[in-house]
Protein backbone atom coordinates (compact mmCIF):
# COMPACT_ATOMS: atom_id res chain seq x y z
CA UNK A 1 0.00 0.00 0.00
CA UNK A 2 1.38 3.41 -0.96
CA UNK A 3 1.81 5.99 1.77
CA UNK A 4 -0.57 8.95 1.85
CA UNK A 5 1.30 11.96 0.39
CA UNK A 6 2.01 14.96 2.57
CA UNK A 7 0.65 18.41 1.75
CA UNK A 8 4.06 19.39 0.34
CA UNK A 9 4.23 16.28 -1.86
CA UNK A 10 0.70 16.81 -3.17
CA UNK A 11 1.42 20.48 -3.84
CA UNK A 12 4.59 19.56 -5.78
CA UNK A 13 2.47 17.56 -8.24
CA UNK A 14 0.20 20.45 -9.13
CA UNK A 15 2.41 22.17 -11.78
CA UNK A 16 2.86 18.98 -13.81
CA UNK A 17 -0.81 18.06 -13.62
CA UNK A 18 -1.88 21.62 -14.46
CA UNK A 19 0.44 21.65 -17.45
CA UNK A 20 -1.02 18.36 -18.67
CA UNK A 21 -4.51 19.85 -18.44
CA UNK A 22 -3.41 22.97 -20.30
CA UNK A 23 -1.77 20.92 -23.05
CA UNK A 24 -5.05 19.05 -23.50
CA UNK A 25 -6.89 22.38 -23.66
CA UNK A 26 -4.36 23.65 -26.22
CA UNK A 27 -4.95 20.59 -28.41
CA UNK A 28 -8.72 21.01 -28.13
CA UNK A 29 -8.54 24.67 -29.19
CA UNK A 30 -6.23 23.92 -32.15
CA UNK A 31 -8.51 21.14 -33.36
CA UNK A 32 -11.57 23.38 -33.04
CA UNK A 33 -9.92 26.19 -35.03
CA UNK A 34 -8.79 23.78 -37.74
CA UNK A 35 -12.28 22.28 -37.95
CA UNK A 36 -13.85 25.72 -38.45
CA UNK A 37 -11.34 26.62 -41.15
CA UNK A 38 -11.81 23.25 -42.86
CA UNK A 39 -15.50 24.04 -43.36
CA UNK A 40 -14.36 26.85 -45.65
CA UNK A 41 -11.67 24.68 -47.30
CA UNK A 42 -8.83 26.61 -45.62
CA UNK A 43 -5.95 24.28 -44.74
CA UNK A 44 -2.85 26.49 -44.98
CA UNK A 45 -3.40 28.71 -41.93
CA UNK A 46 -0.43 28.41 -39.52
CA UNK A 47 -1.55 28.72 -35.91
CA UNK A 48 2.06 28.77 -34.69
CA UNK A 49 2.69 32.23 -36.15
CA UNK A 50 2.68 35.12 -33.69
CA UNK A 51 0.60 37.27 -36.03
CA UNK A 52 -1.97 34.54 -36.64
CA UNK A 53 -4.80 36.76 -35.32
CA UNK A 54 -3.81 39.60 -37.66
CA UNK A 55 -3.65 37.24 -40.65
CA UNK A 56 -7.31 36.35 -40.17
CA UNK A 57 -8.27 39.60 -41.90
CA UNK A 58 -6.50 38.50 -45.09
CA UNK A 59 -7.92 34.97 -45.19
CA UNK A 60 -10.39 34.10 -47.94
CA UNK A 61 -12.45 31.00 -48.57
CA UNK A 62 -11.80 28.60 -51.46
CA UNK A 63 -14.23 30.69 -53.56
CA UNK A 64 -12.19 33.85 -52.91
CA UNK A 65 -14.69 35.50 -50.57
CA UNK A 66 -13.72 36.86 -47.13
CA UNK A 67 -14.57 34.85 -44.04
CA UNK A 68 -18.03 35.65 -42.63
CA UNK A 69 -18.01 38.15 -39.77
CA UNK A 70 -19.30 35.79 -37.07
CA UNK A 71 -16.83 33.09 -38.05
CA UNK A 72 -13.94 35.57 -38.01
CA UNK A 73 -15.00 36.87 -34.59
CA UNK A 74 -15.21 33.32 -33.20
CA UNK A 75 -11.75 32.52 -34.54
CA UNK A 76 -10.36 35.68 -32.92
CA UNK A 77 -11.75 34.62 -29.54
CA UNK A 78 -10.39 31.09 -29.94
CA UNK A 79 -6.96 32.44 -30.85
CA UNK A 80 -6.99 34.69 -27.77
CA UNK A 81 -7.73 31.67 -25.58
CA UNK A 82 -5.02 29.67 -27.34
CA UNK A 83 -2.51 32.47 -26.76
CA UNK A 84 -3.43 32.57 -23.04
CA UNK A 85 -3.10 28.79 -22.64
CA UNK A 86 0.30 28.78 -24.34
CA UNK A 87 1.47 31.64 -22.11
CA UNK A 88 0.38 29.75 -18.99
CA UNK A 89 2.24 26.62 -20.17
CA UNK A 90 5.41 28.68 -20.62
CA UNK A 91 5.04 30.15 -17.12
CA UNK A 92 4.77 26.68 -15.57
CA UNK A 93 7.81 25.43 -17.50
CA UNK A 94 9.91 28.48 -16.61
CA UNK A 95 8.97 28.25 -12.92
CA UNK A 96 9.99 24.58 -12.86
CA UNK A 97 13.37 25.33 -14.43
CA UNK A 98 13.94 28.10 -11.87
CA UNK A 99 13.16 25.74 -9.00
CA UNK A 100 15.53 23.11 -10.37
CA UNK A 101 18.28 25.70 -10.80
CA UNK A 102 17.74 27.13 -7.30
CA UNK A 103 18.03 23.65 -5.79
CA UNK A 104 21.04 22.69 -7.89
CA UNK A 105 23.30 22.04 -4.88
CA UNK A 106 20.89 19.64 -3.13
CA UNK A 107 22.44 16.11 -3.27
CA UNK A 108 19.09 14.37 -2.76
CA UNK A 109 15.36 14.98 -2.85
CA UNK A 110 12.83 15.24 -5.69
CA UNK A 111 14.73 17.93 -7.61
CA UNK A 112 17.93 15.87 -7.52
CA UNK A 113 15.94 12.89 -8.84
CA UNK A 114 14.53 14.99 -11.69
CA UNK A 115 17.99 16.20 -12.71
CA UNK A 116 19.35 12.64 -12.56
CA UNK A 117 16.61 11.11 -14.72
CA UNK A 118 16.67 14.02 -17.17
CA UNK A 119 20.32 13.15 -17.91
CA UNK A 120 19.12 10.03 -19.75
CA UNK A 121 18.99 10.74 -23.47
CA UNK A 122 15.38 10.53 -24.60
CA UNK A 123 13.93 11.63 -21.25
CA UNK A 124 12.94 15.29 -20.96
CA UNK A 125 12.49 17.40 -17.87
CA UNK A 126 8.70 17.19 -18.19
CA UNK A 127 8.68 13.37 -18.15
CA UNK A 128 11.28 13.25 -15.37
CA UNK A 129 9.27 15.67 -13.24
CA UNK A 130 6.08 13.66 -13.72
CA UNK A 131 7.73 10.34 -12.84
CA UNK A 132 9.47 11.66 -9.75
CA UNK A 133 6.43 13.33 -8.22
CA UNK A 134 3.90 10.69 -9.27
CA UNK A 135 5.77 7.48 -8.42
CA UNK A 136 9.55 7.52 -7.86
CA UNK A 137 9.53 9.67 -4.72
CA UNK A 138 6.71 7.74 -3.03
CA UNK A 139 9.01 5.31 -1.20
CA UNK A 140 7.58 2.13 -2.72
CA UNK A 141 9.07 -0.96 -1.07
CA UNK A 142 10.15 -3.09 -4.07
CA UNK A 143 10.04 -3.49 -7.85
CA UNK A 144 6.72 -5.34 -7.75
CA UNK A 145 5.11 -2.43 -5.92
CA UNK A 146 6.57 -0.05 -8.52
CA UNK A 147 5.11 -2.09 -11.39
CA UNK A 148 1.70 -2.32 -9.73
CA UNK A 149 1.54 1.37 -8.89
CA UNK A 150 2.49 2.23 -12.47
CA UNK A 151 -0.45 0.13 -13.72
CA UNK A 152 1.87 -1.99 -15.86
CA UNK A 153 1.11 -5.43 -14.44
CA UNK A 154 -1.28 -7.99 -15.86
CA UNK A 155 -4.62 -9.10 -14.49
CA UNK A 156 -4.69 -12.90 -14.90
CA UNK A 157 -7.95 -14.83 -14.75
CA UNK A 158 -7.18 -18.15 -13.02
CA UNK A 159 -9.51 -21.06 -12.51
CA UNK A 160 -7.98 -24.43 -11.68
CA UNK A 161 -5.31 -25.16 -14.27
CA UNK A 162 -6.62 -22.52 -16.65
CA UNK A 163 -4.89 -19.13 -16.70
CA UNK A 164 -5.82 -16.33 -19.09
CA UNK A 165 -4.48 -12.79 -19.17
CA UNK A 166 -7.22 -10.16 -19.25
CA UNK A 167 -4.90 -7.26 -20.08
CA UNK A 168 -3.42 -4.51 -17.92
CA UNK A 169 -4.69 -4.05 -14.40
CA UNK A 170 -6.50 -0.74 -14.02
CA UNK A 171 -5.67 -0.27 -10.35
CA UNK A 172 -2.47 1.71 -10.99
CA UNK A 173 -1.88 5.31 -11.96
CA UNK A 174 -3.24 6.02 -15.44
CA UNK A 175 -1.00 9.11 -15.69
CA UNK A 176 2.16 7.08 -14.99
CA UNK A 177 1.06 4.21 -17.25
CA UNK A 178 0.41 6.53 -20.19
CA UNK A 179 3.67 8.42 -19.65
CA UNK A 180 5.76 5.25 -19.34
CA UNK A 181 4.36 3.66 -22.51
CA UNK A 182 5.12 6.86 -24.43
CA UNK A 183 8.61 6.91 -22.91
CA UNK A 184 9.15 3.25 -23.86
CA UNK A 185 8.53 4.06 -27.54
CA UNK A 186 10.98 6.99 -27.31
CA UNK A 187 13.50 4.72 -25.61
CA UNK A 188 13.54 2.50 -28.70
CA UNK A 189 14.66 5.51 -30.76
CA UNK A 190 17.21 7.11 -28.43
CA UNK A 191 18.69 4.15 -26.52
CA UNK A 192 19.20 1.51 -29.21
CA UNK A 193 22.34 0.09 -27.56
CA UNK A 194 20.81 -0.32 -24.09
CA UNK A 195 20.18 -3.75 -22.61
CA UNK A 196 16.47 -2.99 -22.24
CA UNK A 197 16.03 -2.17 -25.93
CA UNK A 198 18.04 -5.23 -26.97
CA UNK A 199 15.80 -7.33 -24.72
CA UNK A 200 12.72 -5.84 -26.39
CA UNK A 201 14.00 -6.60 -29.90
CA UNK A 202 14.84 -10.17 -28.92
CA UNK A 203 11.38 -10.80 -27.51
CA UNK A 204 9.59 -9.17 -30.47
CA UNK A 205 11.76 -10.69 -33.21
CA UNK A 206 8.74 -12.26 -34.95
CA UNK A 207 7.71 -8.76 -36.08
CA UNK A 208 4.03 -9.29 -35.26
CA UNK A 209 2.11 -6.16 -34.28
CA UNK A 210 0.43 -7.95 -31.36
CA UNK A 211 3.80 -9.06 -30.01
CA UNK A 212 5.25 -5.54 -30.16
CA UNK A 213 2.15 -4.14 -28.48
CA UNK A 214 2.50 -6.61 -25.62
CA UNK A 215 6.25 -6.21 -25.30
CA UNK A 216 6.16 -2.40 -25.26
CA UNK A 217 4.16 -2.65 -22.05
CA UNK A 218 6.72 -5.08 -20.65
CA UNK A 219 9.49 -2.68 -21.67
CA UNK A 220 7.67 0.19 -19.95
CA UNK A 221 7.40 -1.89 -16.75
CA UNK A 222 11.09 -2.85 -16.81
CA UNK A 223 12.03 0.74 -17.59
CA UNK A 224 10.13 2.29 -14.68
CA UNK A 225 11.70 -0.30 -12.36
CA UNK A 226 15.14 0.58 -13.76
CA UNK A 227 14.47 4.30 -13.16
CA UNK A 228 13.31 3.51 -9.62
CA UNK A 229 16.59 1.68 -8.98
CA UNK A 230 18.52 4.60 -10.46
CA UNK A 231 17.06 7.17 -8.06
CA UNK A 232 17.08 4.89 -4.99
CA UNK A 233 20.40 3.04 -5.33
CA UNK A 234 22.23 4.95 -8.07
CA UNK A 235 22.32 1.84 -10.30
CA UNK A 236 22.12 3.08 -13.89
CA UNK A 237 20.40 0.87 -16.50
CA UNK A 238 22.94 -1.14 -18.48
CA UNK A 239 24.03 0.46 -21.74
CA UNK A 240 21.98 3.63 -21.29
CA UNK A 241 23.53 6.80 -22.75
CA UNK A 242 23.60 9.84 -20.46
CA UNK A 243 23.95 13.54 -21.13
CA UNK A 244 26.92 15.33 -19.65
CA UNK A 245 26.32 16.43 -16.05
Amino acid sequence: MAAIPTLEEEDARRPNRERQTLVGEQTRLINRIKAILARFDICSFHLSLRNAADRLMAIHTAEGTPLPDNTRAELHRLLERLHLVRAQIRVIEQDRLRRLAADQAAPEGPHAMVRLIARIIGVGVETADMLVHEILSRGLRDRRAVGRYAGLTGSPDESGKRRREKGLARAGSARVRRGMIQLAWRFLLFQKDSALVQWFHTRSADGRKATRKTMIVALARNLVIALWRLVTTGEAPQGVSLRAA
